[in-house]
C-alpha cells in the first residue's frame, strides 16, 4: 500500500510539474508578443511549438495545437475553422497539450488585444467561472461528470454567456494517456457521464481531471477558453 501511495504522489507531482511548465510557456508567449496583429493562427501555433522546444525540449503534443482568434473563438475543439489573421482588436485563445518528460499538460488561456470592455469581461470571467466549478467539484465527493458539466453551463449562463463546448474536461495522465473517444463517455465531463469522477482509471490508478471552460458571445462573434488541472493544485485548499 505504501508503494501505491508513493506512486500516486509521484504521479500527481509530475502532472503538476507539467502544468507549471505550461504556465511558464504561455507567460513567455505573452512576453514575446507571439500573439500579435498580422500573425496567422497557424504561424502563432508554430511559434509556440518552437518556443516549447526551445524552453523545455518539447517535441510532442498529445492533441492538436489550437490558436483561435476573432470569430474562430466560437468554435469548439473538434472543429477546424479556416486559418485566420489575428486582428488589431481581437480576442485569442490557445489550447495546447504539450508532453513534458512523458507527462501530459492540457492548458488553455485567453488573450485580448485592444480595449474592448466586453472582450475583457469575458476573459476575466473565464477563471472566475473555472474556480467556481472547481469549488462545486470539491464540495461534492460523489459528483459525476454530467453534474459538473451542467453546473458549469449554469455558471456561464448566469454570467451572461453561452457555454461553447459539448464537454467541460477529460481525464489526463502519463503519455499515452487513456483512450478518450465518444464511446467512453466516463472519461469526459459531459452529459451522459454518470459515474463518480473520483475513482480509478482502467489501470487502477487515481483518475486525474482537466476542467475546461469555453464561453461564447454569438451575437458579438467571439469567445474565450480557460483550462487546467481540476483535482490537483499548487494552491492550498481552504
Amino acid at each position: 500500500m505504501a508503494e501505491l501511495i508513493e506512486d500516486e504522489q509521484v504521479r500527481a507531482e509530475r502532472l503538476l510539474a507539467a502544468q507549471d511548465m505550461a504556465v511558464a510557456l504561455f507567460a513567455e508567449v505573452q512576453a514575446r508578443g507571439i500573439l500579435a496583429p498580422g500573425v496567422r493562427e497557424t504561424e502563432a501555433g508554430n511559434a509556440i511549438r518552437d518556443l516549447a522546444a526551445e524552453m523545455f525540449d518539447v517535441d510532442r503534443f498529445w492533441h492538436k495545437r489550437i490558436v483561435r482568434a476573432g470569430i474562430n473563438t466560437l468554435q469548439p475543439y473538434r472543429e477546424n475553422p479556416p486559418d485566420r489573421l489575428i486582428g488589431e482588436d481581437d480576442i485569442i485563445f490557445c489550447d495546447f497539450g504539450p508532453i513534458f518528460q512523458d507527462w501530459e499538460a492540457d492548458f488553455g488561456r485567453t488573450f485580448v488585444l485592444g480595449d474592448d470592455p466586453v472582450k475583457h469581461r469575458l476573459r476575466d470571467d473565464l477563471p472566475r467561472i473555472w474556480h467556481a466549478g472547481r469549488a462545486y467539484f470539491e464540495a461534492r465527493p460523489d459528483i459525476t461528470g454530467e453534474q459538473l458539466y451542467l453546473h458549469v453551463v449554469a455558471l456561464a449562463e448566469a454570467a451572461g454567456w453561452e457555454f461553447g463546448g459539448s464537454i467541460a474536461g477529460d481525464v489526463v495522465g502519463q503519455f499515452p494517456h487513456e483512450t478518450i473517444d465518444g464511446d467512453r463517455i466516463a472519461s469526459y465531463i459531459a452529459p451522459g457521464s454518470t459515474a463518480p469522477m473520483r475513482g480509478v482509471d482502467r489501470n487502477g490508478q487515481t483518475a486525474h481531471w482537466i476542467l475546461e471552460v469555453h464561453l461564447v458571445d454569438r451575437a458579438r462573434g467571439f469567445g474565450g477558453f480557460f483550462e487546467e488541472l481540476l483535482d490537483l493544485s499548487r494552491t492550498p485548499r481552504s
